[in-house]
């Protein structure tokens, strides 16, 4: 164990040592709450690459995206962009400047808690306006609101099916490897799994994303009254599904999720469909999800990589190289989906027709 994960790895000891095992999505929310606060994880120095900080072309084509349903919506007044989990700020740095182009100049609010990526923020956007939650966002105007790798971070109820019955999965510590480990919990779960939990062989892994689902609800309840779209962006599926999606990376490699906790990022794999009947039972129109590389092919990625390489001839291959990691099928183009939302009245936003 490393010695900075020390301190966040011995109160998780102590509190299995005093309560008894936690819950899986406990030590998901705090393992990621310490990793976000304590550092950058961004970038080749870092633990991973978002798709903002591989192109311009990315935060660019999603401004476009919401600046033209907004445009084709009546230009409502007061427009508010929002972002949830916005890394260092880049994607909104491109999206605003995309929609600059397009005579749409919204305030910007951003949702995040972590103080270390707050402060890259608002370096890149110094008129930021941070919010901890989306209860602070304001309450009038349209809400422009984009999600990059946001509701993957968040912590999910993991059940496992022991015998004829489900229960939820815990975590307990390994002594003698000074790791911790998880198991099946000892109480039966009565209720709030889906259906599809009734073909669950012994084994199975169910993964019930309560806290992403709390926040898609309460942020589509903010669109349905002020108006707007929402786009989400993340690797993920439609669910309900079986299986363990629960995975670490440390310097841009896999690495165990229950070693070091607070010092790898933590992630699952985002049920789709949970966020679109959070956003429907709000009242809200659901678009996708498509696949990230046809929705951006579908909004001009390919034109705009071209403009850039003939702009920058020196930058041509690198510029081609991000278009692709983006876009194909054996990078980003397949794993990760798309996802939009509008409010009734506003028109449908591009790139989810065929």
């Amino acid at each position: 164990m490393s010695p900075e994960a020390a301190p966040l790895a011995e109160r998780l000891a102590r509190q299995i040592a005093s309560g008894g095992p936690i819950s899986v999505g406990h030590y998901m929310g705090e393992a990621n709450q310490h990793y976000y606060a304590t550092r950058d994880p961004l970038g080749a120095d870092g633990d991973f690459t978002t798709a903002p900080e591989i192109s311009q072309m990315f935060g660019e084509l999603i401004g476009l995206a919401l600046a033209d349903v907004w445009l084709r919506s009546g230009r409502r007044p007061d427009p508010a962009y929002v972002e949830l989990g916005p890394g260092r700020g880049t994607l909104a740095a491109d999206a605003l400047r995309a929609m600059e182009r397009a005579a749409l100049a919204p305030k910007l609010h951003l949702v995040e808690t972590s103080p270390t990526l707050r402060d890259r923020q608002k370096a890149l956007l110094p008129h930021v306006i941070h919010h901890d939650s989306v209860d602070g966002l304001p309450d009038k105007g349209p809400l422009l609101v984009v999600a990059n790798e946001f509701f993957d971070a968040l912590p999910v109820r993991q059940c496992i099916r022991v015998g004829d019955e489900w229960r939820e999965r815990v975590v307990i510590r390994r002594e003698a490897e000074g790791r911790f480990m998880a198991v099946p919990g000892y109480r039966r779960i009565e209720s709030g799994l889906p259906p599809i939990a009734g073909q669950g062989e012994d084994g199975a892994i169910l993964e019930v994303p309560i806290v992403g689902a709390g926040i898609a609800y309460a942020l589509a309840q903010r669109i349905a009254r002020q108006g707007g779209a929402a786009i989400l962006i993340d690797y993920g599926y439609e669910g309900p599904a079986f299986g363990d999606t629960l995975q670490a990376v440390k310097a841009h490699k896999f690495a165990d999720p229950f070693a070091d906790p607070g010092e790898v990022d933590l992630t699952t794999h985002v049920d789709f469909t949970v966020l679109g009947n959070m956003a429907r039972q709000a009242g809200l129109r659901v678009y996708g999800p498509v696949e990230q590389g046809a929705y951006l092919r579908r909004l001009g990625i390919d034109a705009r990589a071209a403009q850039l390489a003939q702009t920058s001839p020196a930058r041509a291959v690198e510029v081609e190289a991000a278009r692709a990691r983006l876009t194909d099928a054996d990078a980003m183009g397949t794993l990760f989906k798309v996802m939009a939302w509008t409010q009734p009245d506003w028109a449908d936003p591009a790139g989810f027709d065929g």
